[in-house]
């Protein structure tokens, strides 16, 4: 199979160790899913649905003392799942918008929080010259008021107290693109908004006072959860210390579909990160495909046997490694992205246990989703030798 693209088909598999009936018979669409009360404290492309990793960790909760593991955790889905069951869980993700998600979700509410709040406003409405940072573009995306208030506000939250800085940074990002003159999140194209300097403010409180409204709603004990920031094709085992996974679920980064840094770039400069060398490190970006030496499967193939190197060393033998992957279009070609994944792990002692395919709600909005034509995705459980 190597070399060549895999193509789609639909069939559903289980091992008697699952209790296939339960799985298979689980409606995967969830077309009756509801919003999560933690869902909305950013926006996030392609966010994985709460039902999923929910269905799962339900399904193949592992034993106490080991942990969950999302190795692309992005906005953190599986971790507060797997934290509101009183699991551990660890997350892994390159992109810092992504990490600050993930880690306020996760975290106790910080001490002291509403007064580093409100200081950090009063520091920015008082600072009359801000110093602007060299953003590309920045004059076509974001008048000079809006720059000079956002500056503030970014200025401000670089001192607040450490135990609060996450969760203010996380409430100016939220509210980045509401200020600029970008017509939404996943449309990149400029119109006039008639948003001022003091909007800016009130759109900032107003978010940290909902991401704190959400979180103070979390209706179960906060199970350790730890969150890092880093390439996971060049992490090793021991970045996540002396740990036990006993699960793994997550949605690996569908290949020439979305691009997460660039749904996220102006917040990433205005945070003080670099946006590109998210581009040039991020699985599946778009960029990373175009020209005659863009990447193919193959590369895509070859990411998976990293991840799959990592997962072999760090998952317990009879413990479960679950993925959820659409298809992607390659030049032309339609690669079944779940197949791949399956053949990859067998050479890794992973055997595949269950597999389904789910119709992707229409109303799930991003970037390049009408070039990638993403309909439907691949729900895939392997479960390693013991």
């Amino acid at each position: 199979m190597d070399g060549m693209p895999l193509i789609m088909r639909n069939r559903v598999g289980a091992t008697s160790c699952l209790g296939p009936a339960r799985l298979a018979d689980t409606g995967w669409d969830f077309r009756d899913a509801r919003p999560h009360p933690l869902g909305n404290l950013h926006p996030y492309p392609a966010r994985f649905i709460p039902e999923i990793p929910r269905r799962l960790i339900a399904e193949l909760r592992p034993a106490d003392g080991l942990a969950v593991l999302d190795p692309f955790c992005g906005s953190g889905t599986t971790l507060t799942e797997a934290q509101a069951t009183g699991l551990r869980s660890i997350g892994i993700d390159l992109n810092p918008i992504a990490v600050l998600m993930s880690r306020v979700k996760t975290s106790p509410i910080p001490v002291g929080i509403g007064k580093a709040l409100s200081e950090a406003i009063q520091r920015a409405e008082s600072e009359a010259n801000p110093q602007v940072p060299d953003i590309p573009r920045l004059d076509h995306w974001f008048r000079k008021d809006i720059q000079l208030a956002v500056a503030s506000l970014a200025s401000a939250v670089a001192v607040a107290p450490a135990e609060a800085k996450d969760l203010l940074r996380l409430a100016l990002s939220s509210i980045i693109v509401r200020v600029s003159n970008q017509d939404s999140d996943t449309r990149y194209a400029a119109v006039e908004k008639s948003v001022t300097r003091s909007d800016v403010f009130r759109l900032f409180l107003r978010s940290a006072q909902r991401i704190l409204d959400a979180l103070k709603g979390r209706p179960y004990p906060l199970a350790e959860s730890t969150v890092l920031e880093g390439d996971i094709l060049a992490l090793r085992p021991g970045a996540i210390g002396q740990e036990k996974v006993g699960l793994v679920v997550t949605s690996p980064p569908y290949p020439n579909a979305y691009e997460y840094w660039l749904y996220h770039k102006y917040r990433m400069w205005w945070l003080g990160f670099d946006p590109l060398a998210v581009k040039a490190g991020e699985i599946g970006a778009r960029a990373h495909f175009f020209g005659g030496n863009g990447h193919t499967a193959e590369a895509f193939r070859g990411q998976m046997t990293t991840l799959m190197t990592l997962l072999d060393a760090v998952l317990i033998p009879g413990g479960h490694a679950c993925f959820v992957v659409g298809r992607s279009r390659i030049h032309g070609q339609i690669v079944d992205n779940g197949s791949l994944i399956s053949e990859v792990a067998s050479r890794f002692g992973f055997a595949e246990a269950f597999r389904t395919e789910r119709v992707i709600a229409a109303t799930r909005k991003s970037f390049n989703l009408s070039h990638a034509n993403i309909k439907t995705e691949t729900v895939l459980v392997l479960r390693k030798t013991p």
